[in-house]
C-alpha cells in the first residue's frame, strides 16, 4: 500500500465516492416510489423496479474499485485537530458504509432472484441479468425486509457521515474540502 497522501483523495477516488453516493440516493428514492406505485400503474412500477435494480447493480463494482484504489493509493493523513475518538468513530462508520454498500445491492439482487413473480432483472432495460436462485416465497419473505432495513441503515449512516463532514467543514477543517478536491 502506498503512503497516505496529505494532499487529499485522488480525482478517481473522489469521483467514485460521489458516483456511489448519487447512485445510492437515486436508488433509494426510486425504491420509495416503486413500492408506493399501485398495480394500476404497472408499466411505471416495472420501469421503476428495473431502474432501481440497475442503479443497485452498478454500486458494488464502483465500491470495489474504490477500495482497490484506497489500498493502492492510501488515504489522506488524519486531521490532527480532530480528537482520536472521532477518528475511531469515522473509521467504524466508513467500515459500516463499505459493508452496507456491498450488502444492500447483494440482498436486493437475492430478493429479486427469489421473488415469486420472477420479473426479469435487466441492466439499463437491455441486458438480462440471470437470477442466481430459483423463486422461493419463504426465502424472499426473509431477504426482502433485510434488504429494506439495510437500505435504510445505509441511507441514515450516509446522512450521518455527510452531517459529520459538514460539521467539520463549518469548523474550518479540510475534511469536506479534500473530498471536493479543493
Amino acid at each position: 500500500m502506498s503512503a497516505s497522501s496529505s494532499e487529499g483523495w485522488s480525482a478517481a477516488q473522489r469521483r467514485l465516492h460521489w458516483a456511489a453516493a448519487l447512485l445510492v440516493a437515486a436508488a433509494f428514492a426510486i425504491g420509495l416510489v416503486m413500492v408506493a406505485l399501485p398495480l394500476t400503474r404497472l408499466l411505471e412500477k416495472i420501469i421503476a423496479y428495473q431502474a432501481h435494480k440497475t442503479l443497485g447493480l452498478l454500486v458494488p463494482p464502483l465500491v470495489l474499485w474504490r477500495l482497490w484504489l484506497r489500498a493502492r493509493r492510501g488515504r489522506p493523513a488524519p486531521d490532527p485537530a480532530i480528537p482520536a475518538w472521532q477518528h475511531r468513530a469515522a473509521a467504524a462508520t466508513h467500515g459500516a458504509l463499505y459493508a452496507l454498500l456491498l450488502a444492500v445491492p447483494l440482498l436486493g439482487y437475492l430478493a429479486a432472484s427469489t421473488a415469486p413473480g420472477q420479473i426479469e432483472t435487466t441492466l439499463f432495460l437491455l441486458v438480462p441479468v440471470p437470477h442466481a436462485l430459483p423463486p422461493d416465497e419463504a426465502l424472499h419473505a426473509l431477504i426482502r425486509p433485510v434488504h429494506q432495513g439495510a437500505a435504510w441503515a445505509l441511507v441514515l449512516l450516509a446522512a450521518g457521515h455527510a452531517a459529520a463532514a459538514l460539521h467539520h467543514h463549518r469548523r474550518g477543517r479540510g475534511t469536506l474540502a479534500r473530498m471536493l478536491g479543493r
